[in-house]
């Protein structure tokens, strides 16, 4: 069983009291608040809310529960070793995580890989790469981006600088895992992008998640 597949099945095996929409909901906040934590320095009144709310969560769960959570944030860097791709906004559709009622679909990863080449046309390395995504997702279009790179022989971490942004809080954790995990600089914001674009030093740090190697760090 892949990591991935792995991570599907504990999502089905949480899911009873919780629909699995809401088990990979809780899945990525926890993970999230988890790796902003863990490289936080200052443990401010930002530090302070961000346990209460991984808390807050937790609480909901049995010991047991809690175990398979923690098997799902290793499994998530396992399936990074195995291959750069969009593998949370998969897993989302792959559990039955998706309300396709509400039209949530997310780009099928070929898709965003696709897009991310046309963008860096012939880039292939030197110069930094700023790249601003303001309807972020779960990140795939700049994981395709360090993809493509990758491909081409570059080492993505030192040159990527990411902006990205999205109104729902689901792919601000899934995009902010993700591109903590592949050790890429960014800074991933809950907003309204066209109304209140990302703003240093004006949007509310709360709104605000930074990757490990915006930190200073790699996990």
């Amino acid at each position: 069983m892949s990591p991935k597949e792995e991570i599907v099945s504990l999502i089905n095996e949480i899911s009873g009291a919780y629909s699995p929409y809401q088990v990979f909901y809780d899945y990525v906040k926890m993970s999230a608040l988890a790796i902003s934590n863990s490289v936080e320095m200052f443990h401010n009144n930002l530090w302070r809310d961000r346990e209460k709310q991984y808390a807050d969560v937790a609480t909901r769960y049995s010991p047991e529960q809690i175990e398979k959570f923690s098997r799902m944030f290793q499994l998530i860097f396992d399936a990074f070793e195995e291959k750069i791709s969009d593998h949370l906004g998969e897993i989302y559709m792959q559990s039955g995580a998706g309300q396709s009622q509400l039209g949530q679909f997310f780009t099928p990863y070929h898709l965003s890989k696709m897009s991310a080449a046309i963008a860096l046309g012939a880039q292939e390395g030197g110069d930094k790469i700023i790249l601003n995504e303001p309807s972020c997702g779960a990140g795939g279009m700049i994981i395709g981006a360090a993809d493509i790179l990758q491909e081409r022989g570059v080492n993505y971490q030192p040159l990527m600088q990411v902006v990205a942004q999205d109104l729902d809080w689901l792919a601000v954790y899934m995009c902010y895992i993700q591109l903590s995990v592949l050790g890429i600089d960014a800074i991933v914001v809950q907003g309204d992008s066209l109304l209140c674009p990302y703003q240093k030093g004006v949007t509310p740090e709360m709104h605000i998640l930074r990757t490990p190697k915006n930190k200073g760090a790699l996990i």
